[in-house]
């Protein structure tokens, strides 16, 4: 990637509301490069959406719980196949989630990411895990976040990794 690429995805990192004329006076360039150049990045796959991060408990979710699967070893080829229809049917009805990914580690084949309003609709979102009968029930294993704990390190954001982002390019372009 250029160098203006990795600047501009940086800054859309960081605050994808701007203006193309903004960016282009934050970044140094004409606003007509700042457009070719995020069109670019958005046709080259580089931008899947824009989107912003709400503050989760004011908009009512309290727990965001890291799920991790696995999936029942014993299937077969087209058992595999059903059940990875069935996964993309069952994510339509749990608006919740907000990733599913397959994965390696901890003995787990996969992991999802989902907020809820409170204890009970996350008790309900299991109880609909456990109706995947492609899962191996016995390792179904999260890891709860209450959003409303006082203490936050590092709540979620990508303005952090947008500055790795750039540091690491501007690193590459002294080599």
């Amino acid at each position: 990637m250029k160098d203006i690429e990795w600047k501009l995805l940086s800054a859309l990192m960081q605050s994808g509301r701007r203006s193309d004329r903004q960016l282009a006076k934050e970044l140094g360039v004409s606003q007509p490069t700042v457009s070719r150049t995020r069109k670019r990045l958005e046709d080259n796959g580089y931008v899947k959406e824009y989107t912003m991060v709400p503050c989760f408990p004011k908009i009512g979710y309290q727990i965001l719980a890291l799920t991790f699967v696995k999936v029942d070893n014993t299937l077969k080829t087209a058992e595999i196949n059903r059940a990875r229809k069935s996964a993309r049917t069952f994510l339509k009805t749990i608006p919740e989630i907000v990733m599913l990914e397959r994965g390696i580690g901890m003995g787990y084949d996969g992991v999802l990411m989902s907020y809820h309003k409170d204890y009970a609709s996350y008790t309900t979102y299991l109880n609909k895990l456990r109706e995947l009968d492609y899962l191996d029930f016995s390792r179904i294993d999260s890891f709860v976040i209450n959003l409303l704990d006082n203490i936050q390190y590092r709540p979620l954001t990508f303005s952090t990794l947008a500055k790795h982002i750039l540091q690491a390019s501007e690193e590459e372009k002294k080599k």
